[in-house]
C-alpha cells in the first residue's frame, strides 16, 4: 500500500551517511534525512487489525467488569464479537476502561469505525505507528573549535547576539538555576546508550515498552532495559517488520541518545558537551524501534512516565515532571492520545512534542490540546525550511541548519551519539559532518530541558503555567536577517514552506529564552484592573499588589509606564503598588508594570484598557411610539386635579390622543 508522504514523520536527523533535501519546496534548505515511505508495495501487509478501545464509564461492559472483583481492566472482545458479528481477540489493558483489541478480516480503520459506533464505546482509534522526529567548562561548548565540527560549538545554548539570534540564553538561565536532580524528564524515543560518558550518572530507571520483537530488534519484548540496540533497517526487514519500506533502509540513528544529551548531558565536568538541563535527570523509555513504534506502546509509556499504573509493568518509582516526544506522524490528534495527555496533565506533567519536519501543518501528537508543540528556527531566527508550523505551535527553538547545501554543516546541534552503523560501537558526539543533528526532534529537547529547570524552581507549576511562562519569557521573532526573498510565514497549506519570518500564529509565542522563562517563574508581576473597558473620563484603578516572588524574595519596587496611548491617558503614580489611569479621549491604552524583587531581579507584564467615547444623553421629543411610563404618570397626576365637571370632556381628548399614539407606533 502506498502511504502519503506525511504518513510518518521520520527521524529528525538520523545518524546517516548522507544528507537529504527537505523537499522540492525547500530546495534551498538542507534538512534532516527522513525515511518517508514512498514506494508502493514495499511495506509488510497488515495481518491483523489493531485498535485502542475505551468504554463509557456507565456502559454495560464496565458494570459487568465492576461486578468481577478479580478483573481490573476490560477484556471485552468476546462480548463485542457476539454483538457485532466480528472475529475479535483481547489485547492488553491500557487503563481502567481502555484496552487493545485485535480483529481479523478487516482493516484497523474499518474495525475502529465499527467499534466506535457501539453504544458501550467512548472511542475507538487505530493503534497506528509513529516515527522519531532530532559558560561551562565542557570543551565542546565554546566557539572556535579546531578539531571538532561544528566550529561554532554549542551555539544554541549561548547568549543570543546579532549572529546567533535564536540562541536560547542558557548561560543567563544557569545563573538562576542549574537544575535539580529531583526533576526527571522522560524521553520517549529509541532508547539510550547508557555507557556514553556524558550520560553516565544522569539516568534514572526507565523501561522498554516495545511489545513486538521485530520492531524491538533486541530479541525480546517489554522489559526493564531501555538500552538502544540500534534501529538500522536492511532490505531483509522490508516486508518483514511492520511499517518498514525500501525508503527506510539505512544505519542506526541513536535518536534517543541524541535527544537525551540535549536535555541532561553531564555539564561543567570538563568533558564533552553541555546540556540545557544540566543537573536534571533523564528517564529513557523505549517506544521506537525499527521503522517506528505503535501508539499503544507510546501511550503506555506516557502514562507510566507520569506515575500511572500500567498493567504488567512495575511501578515507576521516579515519575517524571516533563515528557519529551520527538516523534510523530501526519493527521489529527486521536482520542487516545488526547486522553493520555489529559491524564498526565492532571498529575502536573507537561508534554513537549516536536512539530515535525515537512514544512506543512503540525502533525500528531504535536497537535493534541495541552501539549507544548515546538517548531524549529535557524540561527538567524527565521523558520528553518523543513519545520512544520501552524497555530498549534507553542514556541520555537533552534533546530539546526547548514546554510550551504553541501560540505560541512555550519549550525547543527551538537549532542551525544554512537558510531555504530548497526549495533552500538563507540560513544561519540554528533558533528557538522555526515551525522549532523538537525530537525525539530532537537528543538523539543531544548524546551523540555528548560521546562525541567522551571520545575526545579517551583515543582508545583501546572502544565498550563509552564506554557504561559515560556511564552512570557520568549523573545520576539525577527523581521529581518533572513535570506533574499524571505517572506512572512503563512498559514500551512498543502505546499511546504521554505525559510520564512515567523509570526505568533505560525511559530508560537516567540523564540525560546530559557532565562526569560525562569524569571517568569521566580518573579510573577500581576496587574488587576477595575475595568478593561470604560468611557472617556472614567478612572481605572490598576493594582499590582498581586505580584509575588518565590525563592525567599519579596517585591521591592513597582514601576508603571504607559507604553501605548500616552496621548489619551495619564497615571496618578508610577512607583506605587496601585495607580489610577485617567483618560481624555477614545482609543486603547497599554500599561506596563515592571517589578523588582529583593534579589534585584526584574520582570514585567502589561494590560490594555479600551476607552470609548461617552454615549450622548437622550434629549427627548419627536417621533411616535408607545407611551413612556413617565408620561403616563404625569398624565395620571394631571387627571387627579381636574374638576369632576370637566372629566368627561377631558377624558374624550385623552382617548383621542391615545388612539393617535397607537397609530403612530404601528407605523
Amino acid at each position: 500500500m502506498k502511504m502519503p508522504s506525511r504518513r510518518l514523520v521520520s527521524a529528525l536527523c538520523l545518524w546517516t551517511l548522507a544528507f537529504a533535501f527537505a523537499g522540492a519546496a525547500a530546495a534551498a534548505e538542507r534538512g534532516p534525512v527522513r525515511r518517508s515511505p514512498s514506494s508502493a508495495g514495499t511495506a509488510v501487509a497488515e495481518t491483523e487489525a489493531r485498535v485502542i478501545v475505551k468504554f463509557k464509564s456507565e456502559s454495560g461492559a464496565m458494570r459487568a467488569l465492576a461486578a468481577r472483583s478479580t478483573q481490573a481492566e476490560p477484556q471485552q472482545a468476546q462480548a463485542l464479537s457476539s454483538r457485532l458479528g466480528l472475529k475479535l481477540r483481547d489485547g492488553r489493558g491500557l487503563g481502567a476502561r481502555t484496552q487493545l483489541m485485535f480483529g481479523s478480516g478487516l482493516s484497523s480503520a474499518a474495525l475502529a469505525a465499527k467499534l466506535a459506533a457501539d453504544s458501550d464505546v467512548e472511542y475507538a482509534v487505530v493503534d497506528g505507528r509513529q516515527r522519531a522526529l532530532a559558560a561551562p567548562n565542557d570543551p565542546l561548548y565554546p566557539a572556535g573549535q579546531t578539531s571538532q565540527t561544528p566550529v561554532v560549538g554549542q551555539w544554541y545554548l549561548r547568549t543570543p547576539d546579532a549572529t546567533i539570534v535564536s540562541a536560547i540564553n542558557g548561560e543567563a538561565a544557569w545563573d538562576i538555576t542549574t537544575g535539580s536532580a529531583g526533576i526527571v524528564v522522560a524521553v520517549l524515543d529509541t532508547g539510550i546508550r547508557p555507557e556514553h560518558p556524558d550520560l553516565a550518572g544522569k539516568i534514572v530507571s526507565g523501561y522498554d515498552f516495545i511489545h513486538d520483537t521485530p520492531t524491538a530488534n533486541d530479541g525480546d519484548g517489554r522489559d526493564s532495559d531501555p538500552s538502544d540496540p540500534g534501529d538500522a533497517v536492511t532490505s531483509a526487514d522490508v516486508g518483514t517488520v511492520q511499517g518498514c519500506t525500501n525508503d527506510d533502509i539505512g544505519p542506526s540513528s541513536w535518536h534517543g541518545t541524541q535527544t537525551a544529551g540535549l536535555i541532561g548531558a553531564a555539564t561543567n565536568n570538563g568533558a564533552g558537551m553541555a546540556s540545557i538541563g544540566r543537573n536534571v535527570m533523564v528517564q529513557p523509555l523505549r517506544v521506537l524501534g525499527k521503522c517506528g513504534g505503535y501508539d499503544s506502546d507510546i501511550i503506555d509509556a506516557m502514562r507510566w512516565a507520569a506515575g500511572i499504573s500500567v498493567s504488567g509493568v512495575p511501578t515507576n518509582t521516579t515519575p517524571a515532571k516533563v515528557i519529551n516526544m520527538s516523534l510523530g506522524s501526519s493527521g489529527s490528534c486521536s482520542a487516545a492520545y488526547q486522553d493520555a495527555v489529559n491524564q498526565v496533565a492532571a498529575l502536573g506533567v507537561v508534554v513537549v512534542v516536536a512539530a515535525g519536519n515537512d514544512g506543512l501543518a503540525v502533525g500528531t501528537p504535536a497537535n493534541c490540546s495541552g501539549v507544548i508543540a515546538v517548531a524549529g528556527v535557524r540561527h538567524t531566527g527565521t523558520k528553518v525550511g523543513y519545520s512544520d508550523l501552524g497555530p498549534e505551535v507553542a514556541i520555537s527553538a533552534p533546530a539546526g541548519n547548514c546554510v550551504t547545501l553541501t560540505g560541512t554543516c555550519q549550525f547543527p546541534l551538537l549532542t551525544t551519539s554512537n558510531s555504530g552503523t548497526s549495533g552500538p560501537s563507540t560513544s561519540i558526539y554528533t558533528s557538522g559532518g555526515s551525522n549532523a543533528s538537525i530537525g525539530t526532534s532537537f528543538s523539543a529537547p531544548l524546551v523540555a530541558g528548560t521546562a525541567a529547570l522551571m520545575y526545579s524552581l517551583d515543582s508545583t507549576l501546572t502544565p498550563a503555567q509552564v506554557r504561559t511562562m515560556l511564552a512570557q519569557g520568549a523573545r520576539a521573532f525577527p523581521a529581518s536577517g533572513g535570506g533574499a526573498g524571505v517572506n512572512a510565514c503563512a498559514a500551512p497549506s498543502s505546499t511546504a514552506q521554505d525559510e520564512c519570518y515567523c509570526t505568533t500564529s505560525t511559530c508560537g509565542a516567540g523564540l525560546l529564552d530559557a532565562a526569560g522563562a525562569l524569571k517568569a517563574v521566580l518573579l510573577r508581576p500581576s496587574i488587576s484592573a477595575s475595568s478593561t473597558s470604560v468611557t472617556t473620563g472614567t478612572p481605572v484603578t490598576l493594582d499590582g499588589s498581586g505580584s509575588h516572588a518565590i525563592d525567599g524574595a519579596s517585591i521591592a519596587t513597582y514601576s508603571w509606564a504607559i507604553t501605548s496611548g500616552s496621548n489619551i491617558a495619564g497615571l496618578s503614580s508610577t512607583n506605587a503598588a496601585t495607580t489610577t489611569l485617567s483618560t481624555t479621549a477614545a482609543g486603547t491604552v497599554t500599561v506596563a508594570l515592571t517589578v523588582t524583587d529583593s534579589s534585584g531581579r526584574q520582570n514585567a507584564t502589561s494590560a490594555s484598557v479600551t476607552v470609548a467615547a461617552p454615549v450622548p444623553s437622550s434629549s427627548g421629543g419627536g417621533g411616535g411610539g408607545a407611551l413612556e411610563p413617565w408620561w403616563l404618570a404625569g398624565l395620571l397626576a394631571a387627571t387627579l386635579i381636574l374638576s369632576a365637571s370637566s372629566w368627561t370632556r377631558f377624558g374624550s381628548r385623552i382617548r383621542q390622543s391615545l388612539r393617535r399614539a397607537r397609530r403612530s407606533s404601528a407605523r
